[in-house]
């Protein structure tokens, strides 16, 4: 199932953004910053990418919902799907 480009854009904004985050905590050791905060930031990236996955999941179950046999053709039966959100969290 292909994501509209939309879906796609807001996905890889989310994640530059983590990226520049996970370049903040390189930073932040570099610097011998204070352990609170760098805990901080780790913490604000992991759930900034669990989030981006989310939303890449629910953009998944969108199309998938939207034309459930096709879905299913291409392997993103009901099962699976769960399978994959189990995974996700």
């Amino acid at each position: 199932m292909q994501m509209g480009e939309t879906e796609v854009h807001d996905i890889l904004t989310r994640l530059r953004r983590v990226e520049g985050q996970i370049r903040g905590i390189q930073g932040m050791l570099e610097e011998d910053r204070d352990c609170s905060d760098v805990i901080t930031q780790f913490s604000a990236s992991m759930r900034a990418l669990e989030h981006a996955g989310y939303k890449y999941f629910a953009a998944t179950m969108a199309m998938c919902a939207a034309d459930p046999e096709r879905a299913a053709l291409e392997g993103y039966d009901p099962m699976r799907l769960e399978k994959l959100f189990i995974q996700l969290t």
